[in-house]
């Protein structure tokens, strides 16, 4: 029988994981803690297999019905297998690059804007909502941190002691989107948190290991937390969301050059000599700016009046009325 979105909503969670079955592989597993999360069951080479699509209501019944948000993995597949074939062309192993017969054959991606919050106001009361979280210290540390550094949320998770440097105030490692390499410079208050943490987690592969501390904390550990603060993922913040609020107003409030910030996000943007990305360009003006974006992130939160460098000067007080 076909789940119904009243069905989920009634579905309460029991001693062990709970698993209502939609049909075609698909079936959401209700854990112990309530939370709700779809997979979907396949074989592969004669062996099950399980993948998972998402937290529910963040990707709703139809959402994981509708073909179930493998246009992505598929897209990404496509490009891994042709890098394969053009290695053997170039190589001489096989003559030709069957991928080439496949272009306009997948769907096109659709780009989602994620959520965000940019309204200094709007930002200060974020911030005080994270001091306060209840959670765990891990997830904590990287809420934290997530505005600070203004990473994707996979870069975040997955962040591994061994690229950092703290006495350096560095923070190296491979963006996997674009197979770059990539340094974060660590403002004072980001350097403090790691090495709060770095007691807890030090002798760990990864800076925020997970429930398994051989792996790195869950891809819905962020945004899980944000909707237990009381934010809505769908329509106010993500993980993800960060980086859109980092980038407003990096430009707009503390009138940061936007090649600077672009660069910082780690973003292929040419330039005149037609350099996609340097990981080491504006690297002083980016030192300086991610010690300036910590200092005015400190100065929201404590509600102080926070002065733009550019366009008339107002304060949170004003904004407030």
């Amino acid at each position: 029988m076909a789940l119904s979105d009243a069905a989920i909503r009634k579905a309460k969670p029991a001693d062990k994981p709970l698993r209502l079955f939609d049909g075609g592989g698909l079936y959401l597993e209700i854990s112990p803690s309530g939370s709700k999360l779809w997979r979907l069951k396949y074989r592969f080479a004669g062996k099950e297999k399980r993948l998972a699509l998402g937290i529910y209501p963040d990707v709703s019944l139809a959402g994981a019905r509708e073909g179930r948000g493998a246009h992505d993995t598929a897209h990404t597949a496509l490009q891994n297998c042709g890098q394969v074939f053009r290695y053997g062309v170039a190589t001489g192993r096989i003559l030709s690059d069957p991928c080439r017969d496949l272009r306009g054959a997948l769907r096109p991606l659709k780009h989602e804007h994620f959520p965000s919050i940019t309204e200094p106001v709007a930002v200060a009361e974020l911030l005080r909502a994270i001091d306060g979280f209840k959670g765990t210290f891990t997830v904590q540390c990287a809420l934290r941190l997530a505005p600070m550094f203004f990473v994707r949320p996979g870069e975040l998770r997955s962040a591994q002691w061994e690229h950092f440097d703290l006495e350096k105030h560095e923070w190296r490692y491979l963006v996997t989107k674009t197979n770059t390499e990539h340094l974060v410079p660590l403002a004072t208050q980001a350097v403090a948190i790691l090495k709060d943490l770095h007691a807890l987690t030090g002798q760990r592969r990864h800076v925020f290991p997970g429930r398994d501390p051989k792996k790195p904390m869950s891809d819905a550990a962020v945004n899980a937390a944000l909707r237990r603060m009381g934010y809505d993922t769908r329509t106010e913040i993500t993980g993800h969301g960060f980086r859109a609020m980092a980038r407003t107003i990096l430009h707009q409030e503390l009138g940061i050059a936007p090649e600077v910030i672009e660069h910082q996000l780690a973003h292929r943007v040419p330039d005149v000599l037609g350099t996609a990305y340097n990981r080491t360009k504006f690297i002083k003006e980016r030192r300086k700016m991610m010690q300036q974006w910590a200092d005015y992130l400190d100065k929201l939160k404590a509600g102080a009046t926070v002065i733009p460098l550019h366009g008339q000067a107002a304060s949170l007080e004003s904004r407030r009325g």
